[in-house]
């Protein structure tokens, strides 16, 4: 039994916390919020459970400190704040908590992640003996996972493809999602996943990672990045898209070598299925798939689909996400001080799903 703690109750955070409850290797010992109107009020309420936990949410993180859990997972929204998110979860490493997280998701590759993030952290780990794991479907899952179970089935690749293409329509995260890709906005204006570095950033790590994995020299890690414009008004969850605006993007991150890319992480998002027809969609008339494609011999695809019985494909994205996290606590606390990869937890770290 681990003693757990949730920061934060956003889109992944209520459903982290939701599975900390239910599951009966986890004990959770104190909940953060950010927002005043959840401040105060049991976890249960906050993530649709009808049994009081007796414990309420508090942003008083000197207290959360006190109670030595022995691991937080962190949802806060970090990559529009890295430098108080890092001082966050350095407190927690440097108390003696492990910490494993979905966000400040450059470190889903922590070998591979800009030493201002990495620096800062691997000291909190070495003064706590704590271990720092952060991880998700994409990036993560997608590019560190499904990725080499298809490779192993290759006997030669000559090039890996892995992409998530999703309708995110039914995404209820405007503020940050939808800003972030330019959802809404006309053309020509420039959204800051798509400031120059920014895609490469977020996926070059995993594509570096990949190509040590393969043993491969890449001659450079490239990014592109194209926007589709709707014609006509479209309505989703996520917001209201009016003509001649942007309703749909496409990007990728791509590992060049002798002027052809050998590994691409590509993503392509729309906001409902009539936007960006002609691009690339899901199989068998789905609305999301995190695919990887391997060329070579004998060829490989392998398809993900989230969401399964009813449950909304992007509603599953975020409890899959939440997922990557939760499982993870136990290998994460049993593992040597450090910023960690999926590649040094075991293989398997999901034997508490089941009960």
């Amino acid at each position: 039994m681990k003693n757990v703690i949730q920061f934060s109750t956003g889109n992944v955070g209520i459903h982290a916390l939701k599975m900390i409850i239910e599951r009966p290797d986890l004990r959770l010992v104190g909940l953060h919020a950010h927002g005043a109107d959840k401040i105060g009020r049991d976890a249960a309420e906050l993530c649709g459970l009808p049994e009081p936990t007796g414990i309420v949410a508090t942003d008083d993180i000197d207290a959360l400190l006190a109670l030595d859990a022995d691991c937080v997972v962190y949802t806060s929204q970090a990559e529009m704040r890295p430098q108080e998110a890092i001082e966050e979860i350095s407190r927690f490493l440097r108390s003696g908590t492990n910490v494993v997280g979905t966000s400040m998701v450059w470190l889903v590759a922590p070998y591979q992640a800009d030493e201002w993030m990495r620096a800062p952290l691997a000291r909190a780990c070495e003064a706590g003996g704590t271990s720092l794991y952060i991880n998700g479907v994409d990036p993560g899952f997608s590019g560190d996972s499904l990725v080499y179970t298809a490779l192993t089935l290759a006997g030669r690749a000559t090039s890996v493809t892995v992409s998530e293409i999703c309708d995110y329509g039914t995404y209820d995260d405007a503020e940050f999602t939808g800003v972030s890709f330019g959802f809404g906005t006309t053309p020509d204006h420039t959204p800051i996943m798509f400031a120059p570095g920014v895609l490469s950033s977020l996926w070059g790590g995993q594509v570096r990672s990949l190509a040590q994995v393969l043993d491969i020299t890449l001659d450079e890690v490239r990014e592109r990045h194209e926007s589709w414009v709707t014609p006509e008004q479209i309505e989703c969850t996520m917001m209201t898209v009016p003509p001649g605006h942007v309703a749909a993007v496409r990007f990728a991150v791509e590992g060049m070598r002798d002027g052809q890319p050998v590994i691409t992480m590509e993503h392509v998002n729309r906001l409902t299925s009539a936007a960006a027809p002609d691009w690339p969609c899901p199989p068998d008339g789905r609305p999301g798939v995190h695919r990887v494609v391997v060329r070579g011999d004998p060829g490989v695809e392998i398809n993900t689909h989230l969401g399964l019985d009813g449950v909304d494909h992007n509603q599953g994205g975020v409890v899959s996400t939440a997922a990557r996290a939760v499982n993870a606590v136990h290998d994460v606390c049993a593992a040597p001080p450090g910023l960690l990869a999926v590649k040094d937890l075991p293989a398997a770290h999901a034997d508490n799903v089941m009960w």
